[in-house]
């Protein structure tokens, strides 16, 4: 045999050419060059193509980043009718029906129980409400009335009459140390309530009909490019906007970071407390007493932010919550309330994780 035939190949025929095509195939539509080729390819005829994604993954985005905008799906604005400040003996019969309606068993008919002691339903908040009011009346404070709802009347009767025969004035705190460790899930149970009671009763930071530009929850990050959860809502305003607080508190944080820029912190009392970030000026200093309505900050856009916006948090319990679950005609059930919410990390964070204990005169 001579050495020309050692090399000689069989031809494949239809076989070689399939392989062949199958790699342009793979060269023109899964490599950046290729992609490159039918991206220009499309500009010049001005036909559609489907390249772009790719081209944008292999550059990490920077070759599509001119078309890169802000998403607005998921803007809104808020029909004002949401927003409206919910009065403080429905904001309390809200917790305490929401608290009352994951109960069962015994604790349930001590629902049951104080309702017909004062002869009246408790089938809605409104409800709730007007018992807490009642009882309210005879026990002399608020935190006493909702604890009767899950311990009992005489129970917390016999709470309250301890704290004001020792001058103590009738917190939920100072209540529950004078009860045996019996009580313990009553007590939590009206801790519960006053924190959602509290948080129904929050107004807003900016005018009503502000739009959202960003929600709580999952979103792909405008800055960072990947999904994050968002533990707040952006409300989108102009630069300079006065800031209002929501509630009675006390100012825990008025300073500024990379993240969240000049940001404002307000404890509220019984496990609330919210956030004001991005702002371009600080109105408050730390340790100062604000009241509902008062101008904390005027909004900017420093840290890491894409434009001028109020990033708006509410915490419960040092726990990221949407502030819409707490607004609108209809209180959502306990459970959506509360639903679980990855733990946020970062400057933020650590700001709420480091209030101080309240001032002396608060005690």
């Amino acid at each position: 045999m001579s050495a020309t035939a050692t090399f000689q190949r069989p031809a494949r025929g239809l076989l070689d050419f399939v392989g062949a095509g199958l790699c342009l195939w793979a060269a023109a539509y899964h490599t950046p060059v290729g992609a490159l080729v039918r991206d220009m390819g499309a500009r010049v005829f001005s036909t559609r193509t489907n390249t772009r994604p790719l081209l944008a993954y292999y550059t990490g985005g920077v070759y599509d980043a001119h078309e890169v905008e802000a998403p607005t799906q998921t803007a809104f604005v808020p029909d004002v009718e949401v927003l409206a400040t919910i009065p403080p003996g429905r904001a309390i019969g809200r917790g305490v029906f929401a608290s009352a309606s994951t109960l069962t068993g015994d604790q349930r008919a001590t629902v049951d129980a104080l309702a017909k002691r004062y002869n009246l339903p408790f089938a809605t908040p409104e409800d709730a409400a007007i018992l807490v009011e009642k009882v309210r009346v005879d026990l002399g404070s608020e935190d006493a009335a909702v604890l009767a709802v899950f311990a009992g009347y005489d129970v917390a009767s016999y709470a309250a009459r301890r704290s004001g025969a020792e001058g103590r004035e009738a917190t939920l705190e100072v209540l529950a140390a004078r009860l045996p460790p019996t009580s313990s899930k009553a007590v939590a149970s009206a801790s519960t309530a006053l924190m959602l009671g509290t948080a129904y009763g929050l107004s807003w930071p900016v005018a009503p009909g502000t739009r959202v530009s960003s929600p709580f929850g999952w979103r792909n990050h405008p800055t960072l490019g990947y999904g994050k959860f968002h533990t707040g809502v952006d409300l989108s305003v102009p630069e300079g906007t006065p800031v209002k607080v929501v509630a009675n508190g006390i100012v825990r944080r008025a300073s500024e970071d990379a993240v969240n820029g000049k940001v404002v912190i307000v404890e509220h009392g019984r496990g609330v407390a919210t956030a004001y970030c991005h702002n371009s000026n600080l109105r408050v200093t730390t340790g100062q007493k604000v009241t509902a309505g008062d101008i904390i900050a005027d909004s900017g856009t420093t840290g890491r932010s894409t434009g001028p916006h109020v990033h708006y948090q509410l915490e419960l319990g040092h726990k990221p919550m949407d502030p819409f679950a707490f607004r609108g005609s209809k209180p959502v059930i306990l459970e959506a309330v509360v639903a679980p919410a990855p733990r946020p990390k970062g400057d933020l964070r650590k700001a709420f994780e480091q209030f101080g204990p309240p001032p002396a005169s608060e005690e």
